[in-house]
């Protein structure tokens, strides 16, 4: 006999919103038109869209050092946008090299938007009275010894040695300061090409390795690879839910309704984004693939209840409306939930985070409203109207489909079985791993937020092995109005910050107005009348990366290496400890440690702390807000074992690879918590729907796991794959994100199969006995 297609009437779980779809099944005429508006229009908005490729944005707060880091880009805007040229090889210093250099750094003066270049033919011979000192290296390289006696003179010249040219003769830096203004106008994939091609063409014939690193060349290896994601997701995660949707389903239109829907809801999330103004960057990135699996999600539920209700016989209407009616509610509550994992990220301090939160949020809804209105819109105009005809062909090639159903009975009988074991051991892992979990301790890197596959990574690790360092850190010191660059007492504190930044452990290659002074000192010609002859002979590019005498403002600045922030943090904080003495002595002057390792130090941990709390937040939430939706307190209290397992699980793997909370991590726990619920809610929903008054628990209880089962395999498989793809990404940090997504999905889907209704049954068999169950007469989930 056919079962009911009617669904059991139960109380609402959702405001009656599933019923968009029963609106779209009454008006299909207008719902089509209305779609296809909204995708026009969305495909505006996408046109709109742009790359956000700032390395700062990540750390863009409120609060003053954020505030101190954006003045000293405005003072200084070399500061933090040179390209550095690192050249190596055993043959460096040859004369053959030397000259191959020389003529590059003549060559770079001829590329659109060099603003001034650092390197070794800048530095000059020591000052004499009454003269301009000439270059180290002569117009004509010499040879034989006398070239042999000039390399060693450069080897040893304080300019160079340890800032420009590393100890062992094997590496040199050049930095370029790029104008950003030209650069804006041509392009910065223009300019840096140029500079990478006339490196490559004048070394060519030396056998120098060279490398490009510097802000605006991560920004553009940055911007790169989210273009290049952006294609590759979409194009894996499509192809990967239309082919297990194929696998299972067996017909292209079924196939259709469940994969177009999450297409549509990409791109009328890209399109707000782009009408809203948003940039993609590499968190807003991953919103391709979380749309996504958010759309197969929907769909796919959707679609395999429709389907059940087509192989029992049912016409097309008739079961796009069971599947709206029954797992409608029950997508509204998952929107719900993921949306919650999404708004939590609204309590960072990162402006960046902030808004992949918004854009997550958003994403969720629309993702909700094109499943629910466009999976019975195609039902009604993809299926035939010959129900038997249908039904019988789809029995025929039902031999996927019955298989996942068999492992999703075996599974239950399992869970029923041995409730205790499954829910004892359970609660050992949880809280096993729960113990490792809390130690974790935040990690930060700059390369992490790089693609490490290309130049810019590579190039700035041999300058930290070589040269101290390729991140710079300044010290910016205001002096009072009224004074000078030039009186004694500005000097003074000058002299003594850059002594107190080339002496703390940790920071090299500094460079500060005290350097020329020092080496005007060698003839004893640093009076401030000479220093202030030198400073107006330089040229503009290269005082201006110092001194800025409108704001009465100049800045140190050392190099550092690109390590954890707990390595980093210290060195920070020991400068600028060291500096309260100079600050004590100079009370009118104003002195600061900034830069984008200085902040990213200094708030990381901090923004990455709160961000856990927030997990535990809405871990918290979640439970109650189930627990609320089904007017249950089991379900408040059963959903906590298996939400914390998938999340204790990532931490334990994160302690055991040592890769600690990272951003991308813990954001891809939030992410991955909220997703995860969807499966618990669909299964808690179908448990109440067979919910039978005086049946054993547990029949309920399998039954529910058959018929729930297959589809919270299948859309979870969506799920993992649709994020775990981004570990082809060539930025670590989505690479790190899609790995942990992955996991933490297929941890849930462990818990929603075995511990939750292993739990929903010890919870009745041994609590269901107090009371008498009146609220079956209401439709609700007992308590």
């Amino acid at each position: 006999m056919r079962q009911k297609a009617e669904p059991k009437r139960v109380r609402s779980l959702s405001f009656g919103l599933e019923r968009l779809g029963l609106t779209a099944l009454r008006y299909p005429l207008l719902a089509a038109m209305l779609i296809v508006a909204i995708t026009i229009a969305a495909g505006f908005g996408y046109s709109r869209l742009k790359v956000d490729d700032s390395l700062s944005e990540l750390f863009r707060t409120d609060t003053a050092e954020f505030k101190d880091y954006e003045t000293i880009s405005e003072r200084f805007p070399s500061s933090e946008y040179d390209v550095l040229i690192v050249v190596s090889g055993d043959q460096l210093l040859t004369r053959k090299s030397v000259q191959a250099l020389r003529n590059l750094i003549i060559e770079l003066q001829f590329v659109e938007g060099m603003a001034g270049e650092v390197s070794l033919f800048s530095a000059r011979e020591a000052p004499e009275p009454g003269k301009i000192p000439g270059p180290v290296f002569p117009a004509e390289l010499p040879k034989g010894d006398t070239y042999k006696a000039l390399i060693d003179k450069v080897r040893s010249n304080e300019i160079i040695k340890g800032k420009l040219l590393s100890d062992d003769g094997t590496l040199t830096l050049i930095l370029l300061a790029l104008d950003r203004q030209i650069v804006e106008s041509h392009g910065l994939n223009h300019v840096v090409q140029q500079i990478h091609d006339t490196a490559e063409r004048e070394l060519s014939a030396t056998g120098l390795k060279m490398q490009l690193s510097g802000a605006p060349v991560m920004q553009l290896e940055i911007r790169n690879a989210v273009e290049r994601d952006r294609f590759k997701y979409n194009l894996l995660g499509f192809l990967f839910g239309a082919i297990i949707a194929y696998a299972f389903f067996r017909r292209f239109a079924l196939m259709v309704i469940a994969a177009l829907p999450p297409i549509i809801a990409i791109v009328w999330s890209l399109g707000l984004f782009g009408w809203l103004g948003f940039k993609l960057n590499l968190f807003l990135n991953v919103m391709i693939p979380l749309i996504m699996v958010l759309g197969f999600s929907d769909s796919m539920q959707l679609t395999v209840a429709m389907r059940n209700r087509l192989v029992e016989g049912d016409r097309r209407i008739k079961s796009a409306r069971y599947a709206v009616l029954v797992v409608g509610p029950a997508c509204v509550l998952a929107t719900a939930t993921a949306a919650a994992s999404f708004i939590a990220l609204l309590f960072s301090d990162s402006a960046l985070i902030r808004t992949f939160g918004i854009a997550g949020a958003l994403s969720t809804v629309i993702a909700f409203i094109v499943g629910i209105t466009l999976v019975p819109l195609l039902t009604r105009a993809l299926i035939p109207r010959n129900a038997r005809a249908y039904s019988a062909n789809l029995k025929r090639h039902d031999r996927a489909m019955n298989a996942l159903k068999s492992l999703c009975r075996r599974i239950a009988q399992v869970g029923v079985s041995r409730p205790k074991m499954i829910v004892t051991l359970g609660l050992l892992v949880v809280i096993a791993f729960g113990a490792i979990y809390v130690t974790l301790s935040p990690r930060y890197r700059l390369a992490d937020q790089v693609p490490d596959r290309e130049q810019a990574v590579a190039a700035s690790a041999q300058l930290d092995a070589k040269l101290t360092g390729a991140n710079p850190l300044h010290v910016m010191i205001d002096w009072p109005q009224g004074k000078t660059l030039y009186d004694a007492d500005v000097l003074k504190v000058i002299g003594d910050v850059h002594i107190m930044v080339e002496t703390q452990s940790g920071v090299g290659n500094v460079w500060s107005v005290e350097t020329l002074r020092r080496w005007l000192a060698k003839t004893q010609e640093d009076t401030p009348e000479r220093l202030k002859e030198y400073v107006s002979i330089l040229p503009d590019y290269l005082t201006k990366r110092f001194i800025d005498e409108k704001d009465n403002s100049v800045v140190v600045t050392g190099r550092i290496p690109d390590v954890d922030v707990g390595d980093l943090l210290p060195v920070i904080e020991k400068l600028d400890g060291k500096l309260n003495a100079v600050r004590d002595a100079n009370p009118g002057y104003r002195i600061v440690v900034t830069g984008l390792s200085a902040i990213a130090a200094r708030n990381s941990a901090t923004m990455i702390g709160k961000l856990n709390a927030g997990l535990t937040t809405e871990i918290v939430f979640i439970c109650i807000f189930l627990g609320l939706a089904f007017r249950s307190l089991m379900v408040a209290v059963v959903t906590v074992l298996p939400t914390l397992f998938p999340v204790f699980t990532a931490g334990a793997v994160l302690a055991a690879s040592g890769e600690g909370l990272q951003f991308a991590s813990i954001v891809a726990l939030i992410v991955a918590f909220g997703l995860s619920l969807n499966a618990a809610v669909h299964y808690l929903n179908r448990l109440r729907l067979e919910d039978r008054p005086g049946e054993d628990p547990a029949i309920g209880v399998e039954r529910a796991t058959v018929l729930i089962g297959p589809a919270l395999v299948l859309t979870s498989l969506i799920l993992a794959f649709g994020l775990g793809v981004t570990v082809l990404s060539d930025l670590p940090s989505l690479r790190l994100f899609g790995k942990l997504s992955a996991l933490t999905l297929m941890a849930a889907l462990i818990g929603d199969l075995l511990l939750l209704p292993a739990s929903v049954l010890l919870w009745r068999r041994f609590m269901g006995h107090l009371r008498k169950e009146p609220a079956h007469a209401h439709g609700r989930m007992p308590a």
